[in-house]
C-alpha cells in the first residue's frame, strides 16, 4: 500500500471515528429535560426552557414528528389540528415526570 493509501486510509478513519464521537456528545430527549432545557408546553409541543443550540435541535426534530402524527391523528378522527394539539398537551403535561417542566398560563413551573 502506497504513502498516499495510509494516509487517506487515516484520513477516512478518524472522520468515521469523529463522526461516531459527535452523536455521543449530542444531548438526549431525557437528558434536557432533567437538566430542564426543555418542557412540554401548552400547546402539545416541546418547548425550550433555555436557550441551548443540542435542545433546541431536539426540540424541533422532536415537534416535527409530532406535528405529522398530529396532522394524521386529526385527518384520520375528523379533528382539527388544533383539537389533537389541545388533547395532546393536556396528556403530555399529565404525564411529565415530577421535577420537569411544564408551561401553565405562559410560564414554565417545575411540576
Amino acid at each position: 500500500m502506497s504513502l498516499f493509501n495510509n494516509k487517506k486510509l487515516n484520513v477516512i478513519t478518524f472522520l468515521t471515528v469523529l463522526c461516531f464521537s459527535f452523536s455521543a456528545w449530542a444531548i438526549t430527549l431525557d437528558d434536557a429535560k432533567k437538566q430542564g432545557l426543555v418542557g412540554e408546553d401548552s400547546s402539545g409541543y416541546l418547548g425550550l426552557v433555555v436557550q441551548n443550540a443540542d435542545a433546541k435541535s431536539i426540540v424541533d426534530k422532536i415537534n416535527a414528528k409530532r406535528k405529522a402524527q398530529y396532522l394524521k391523528l386529526a385527518k384520520k378522527n375528523n379533528l382539527s389540528l388544533a383539537q389533537v394539539e389541545a388533547l395532546a398537551a393536556a396528556k403530555t403535561i399529565e404525564k411529565t415526570q415530577a421535577g420537569h417542566f411544564v408551561e401553565v398560563n405562559g410560564e414554565w413551573v417545575k411540576k
